[in-house]
């Protein structure tokens, strides 16, 4: 296996060219309506699978790539704050684009669109599954014919989340640093894009035993949200040819986790009800110079988890117009690639 220039600062994942990535736990949505932004309540925490050679399946040893600890039905959203230059990031869960509905590839395309533009899009929440709204992301175990890339393909093999990122062409990326370089000139120091990153933390030694055979956990949707997946301004051939780097993130459930790394896993979700009762903030985000990117036929047919797991009967109270907030616009150590 080889080095994939993908690394890990806390739990910020760092794609070559300038992407970051952070897995965010939220609260669930109700699988009926459509719903303002759920809040982030903490992020996953996230180690590479190098680093517990003796207690990672094998499997996962052969793909490479970091897992995260996520509960039965626990809902995430990806959180690009941090990307310090421009990106064109393909997400997959289960090797099916999570953008538009085809196959995991290598390359990018237009028609459909397979990839979201960093910096312009702050976050994913779920599938882009109609129009300017997604399907959350819903975490479930493989082998039920729940998850997206079941509906979709009709197979549960791979699981978990991809990530692949391209950066600008060499001459659109240089003229991009120049404008970058003239307005800081201008204006004075700039920030960024996105949050600070968080500390770096050593993953602990792992305990002994033959590892066992895992239960797999792949990503199924669950409510609808308003959420505009935006489509690229750029043309096609801005964007390199190849991908920078890229990332397999196996979902790992909590008991596994704590077996795995001897960590304690996250504690369980926070109750929804409880969250919108106490007055809290939920999110609504709208940038009008972008454009929405249309649903594809594959995911606007993908069913909620319930259908399988049965009624969520987690206790809803939708929040109040006055919750709804209005959004507008150090290195860590190489991750390892694998076969997938």
């Amino acid at each position: 296996m080889t080095g994939t220039g993908v690394r890990i600062d806390g739990n910020t994942l760092r794609l070559p060219g300038g992407a970051a990535v952070r897995f965010v736990r939220t609260l669930r949505l109700p699988e009926t309506g459509t719903h303002p932004l759920p809040p982030g309540l903490g992020e996953f925490p996230v180690r590479r699978v190098s680093d517990y050679p003796d207690t990672v399946p094998e499997q996962w040893r052969a793909r490479g790539g970091v897992m995260l600890p996520v509960y039965l039905r626990e809902a995430m959203w990806l959180s690009f704050g941090g990307t310090t230059e421009p990106a064109a990031l393909q997400v997959g869960v289960g090797k099916v684009c999570a953008v538009s509905g085809k196959p995991w590839s290598d390359r990018l395309a237009r028609d459909p669109q397979n990839y979201v533009v960093l910096p312009r899009q702050p976050w994913l929440d779920g599938i882009n599954s109609g129009k300017g709204t997604v399907r959350q992301f819903v975490a479930v175990p493989l082998g039920l014919g729940a998850t997206v890339e079941g509906q979709v393909t009709g197979e549960e093999v791979w699981g978990g989340v991809q990530l692949q990122s391209f950066p600008l062409a060499e001459e659109r990326l240089a003229e991009w640093r120049e404008a970058q370089r003239r307005l800081r000139s201008a204006s004075g120091p700039a920030m960024g894009y996105g949050a600070a990153v968080p500390m770096a933390m050593a993953a602990p030694a792992a305990p002994a035993g033959a590892p066992p055979r895992a239960p797999s956990m792949g990503l199924g949707v669950g409510g609808s949200m308003r959420q505009e997946v935006y489509r690229d301004d750029r043309p096609l051939s801005d964007w390199a040819d190849t991908p920078a780097g890229r990332v397999f993130v196996h979902l790992v459930t909590p008991p596994e986790w704590r077996r795995i790394t001897g960590e304690a896993p996250p504690p369980s979700p926070v109750d929804r009800a409880a969250y919108t009762a106490a007055g809290l903030p939920w999110f609504d985000y709208y940038d009008q110079d972008a454009e929405d990117l249309a649903p594809t036929g594959p995911l606007e047919g993908v069913k909620p988890v319930g259908d399988w797991l049965g009624d969520d009967h987690e206790p809803w109270q939708p929040p109040g117009s006055h919750q709804v907030t209005k959004l507008g616009d150090a290195p860590g150590k190489p991750v390892e690639d694998g076969d997938w």
